[in-house]
């Protein structure tokens, strides 16, 4: 009886940091649309997602073909020489990097996805305690989901600065409580920012970097939107601290191929930065890491070193984006955004919206309330928002806009 009581209570064990998840947005969209039917004859639209909807290039199939042979091996934790010798030629020649300021070997190392950097940040960054308090991670509002995820599952406080159209929609880490500051264990930045599309400048990323360094905690820059922009390329935490002249401490940088290339399904991506935290970060993938298989690092490393279809790719989203101002105009609260392929339109009451858009035009996006959480005044920043993906072929993803703006004026 007493062995069985045991294993009783060995089986109820489990982590108590998952009780202070949320739901994932998208979860709470099913949940609202549950039971709401979309017009009969009209082919459902779903922005609600950001899943890149243009062709993958070319180049992809001939160099996943090429590597075919090597489907039986086992693919080094820290990646081939060659894929990051392809990551670090790429940073170097995208931010007029200094010669040698990025060594292959000591500053980067792949990622299957941004998402799963961005999670493993916090189990590399966030310790038990920090002076003697519980460590905070400083976050946008709105989010990115992961940010939240990786901070409450590592026993970390979240804490929530707004970006809004009062701060050009980033967030000013600065203002922060100097209690948050001095607990911080991280700080998340995305830059172009998910949803609102808006992009960190150089000054702001070093100030951003100055920051992190003098309350020594580690500056998680977000950088998977960068290669989509309008019209100037986004600046990078890379470009920033070359800048400042003190190389790469207290930074870790992610992108990947999925919004640049176009692939999100080959889950390609990289961590670049300082190099002690790059070399825990080495530690950690082996232990719990999803490495690339060797064809798919094959293809990847001929991604990065290919610029031609990523301008045509974003020639694509630029096309969207003008049909985008011809049919909103200023209504909405539309602006064109510098980077990133979302819209953030403001229409009152982002759920209502969602609900009848998709009742009314079999167009399904995403609340702004879902990705923000509220102030100290019970205000979500979020909550007159939505947040739409033009990301599908110019012609299809025109025309849902249209359907969408002639349903958003009856509301």
């Amino acid at each position: 009886m007493h062995r069985h009581g045991r294993a009783r209570v060995g089986m109820r064990m489990y982590n108590t940091r998952l009780d202070g998840l949320t739901e994932y947005p998208f979860q709470r969209l099913a949940a609202l649309l549950a039971g709401v039917e979309p017009p009969r004859g009209q082919t459902p639209m779903i922005m609600s997602i950001g899943e890149p909807q243009h062709k993958a290039p070319d180049l992809l199939l001939s160099a996943l073909g090429a590597a075919a042979g090597d489907w039986g091996k086992y693919p080094p934790n820290a990646g081939t020489a060659d894929y990051r010798t392809a990551v670090t030629g790429w940073c170097n020649a995208r931010y007029g990097l200094p010669s040698g300021f990025l060594d292959s070997e000591r500053h980067v190392l792949p990622v299957a996805g941004s998402r799963e950097g961005l999670f493993m940040a916090a189990q590399l960054c966030v310790p038990p305690t920090k002076n003697g308090a519980a460590p905070t991670v400083l976050m946008p509002s709105p989010f990115y989901q992961v940010y939240f995820g990786a901070a409450v599952m590592n026993g970390a406080t979240p804490v929530f600065v707004a970006a809004t159209r009062e701060t050009g929609f980033l967030p000013d880490y600065a203002a922060v409580a100097r209690r948050h500051l001095a607990n911080a264990a991280m700080a998340y930045l995305c830059t172009p920012a998910n949803p609102q599309g808006t992009v960190a400048n150089l000054e702001q990323l070093k100030a951003a970097i100055t920051l992190a360094r003098t309350h020594d905690f580690v500056l998680v820059s977000d950088e998977c939107y960068s290669e989509i922009y309008d019209t100037v390329p986004p600046a990078g935490a890379l470009q920033a601290c070359a800048a400042l002249g003190d190389g790469l401490r207290n930074v870790l940088v992610f992108n990947s191929l999925s919004k640049r290339s176009s692939v999100p399904g080959l889950r390609a991506g990289f961590v670049a930065g300082d190099a002690d935290l790059i070399a825990k970060f080495k530690i950690l993938r082996a232990h719990g890491g999803a490495v690339q298989p060797m064809p798919v690092m094959s293809a990847a490393t001929a991604l990065w070193r290919d610029e031609t279809h990523v301008t045509a790719n974003r020639a694509l989203y630029r096309a969207k984006f003008d049909d985008a101002a011809q049919v909103f105009g200023n209504r909405f609260g539309f602006y064109r955004p510098a980077g990133g392929f979302f819209l953030w339109l403001d229409v009152g009451d982002g759920e209502r919206a969602a609900k009848i858009l998709w009742r009314d035009a079999a167009i399904k996006v995403l609340p702004g309330a879902y990705l923000a959480v509220p102030d100290a005044a019970g205000r979500n920043p979020g909550a007159p928002y939505i947040r739409v993906a033009v990301v599908h072929e110019r012609e299809v993803a025109t025309s849902a806009l249209r359907r969408m703006k002639q349903v958003l004026e009856t509301l």
